[in-house]
């Protein structure tokens, strides 16, 4: 087994669980949005170690791509929304959007 394997068996579920636990833990939207990265991140370092190990590499390589724009456009609406939400709250805590009407 390669050296590459054996990190990424450490690394990608340690990225994603520590993205997991950003979105869960904290109450700040800001870092909610680097913990749904950090999610996509490992997601999309999992799928080139299957493409790798598999011999699927072009296909893995069209998924990412395609996860990659989707990631964006998600990340971009959630920015957003996040602004709209500082602007019409005054900061950027999870907790205020339950007093929020409309």
């Amino acid at each position: 087994m390669s050296t590459f394997f054996k990190l990424s068996f450490v690394f990608i579920p340690l990225l994603f669980v520590v993205g997991f636990y950003c979105i869960i833990i904290t109450h700040n939207l800001i870092r909610t949005l680097i913990g749904l990265e950090l999610i996509t991140k490992a997601v999309t370092l999992l799928l080139v170690v299957v493409g790798f190990a598999t011999d699927h590499i072009a296909l893995m390589q069209s998924y990412i791509i395609t996860l990659i724009i989707i990631e964006v456009v998600v990340i971009s609406v959630a920015a957003g929304i996040v602004i709209n939400v500082a602007k019409k709250t005054g900061s950027l805590d999870a907790r205020n959007l339950r007093t929020m009407k409309g």
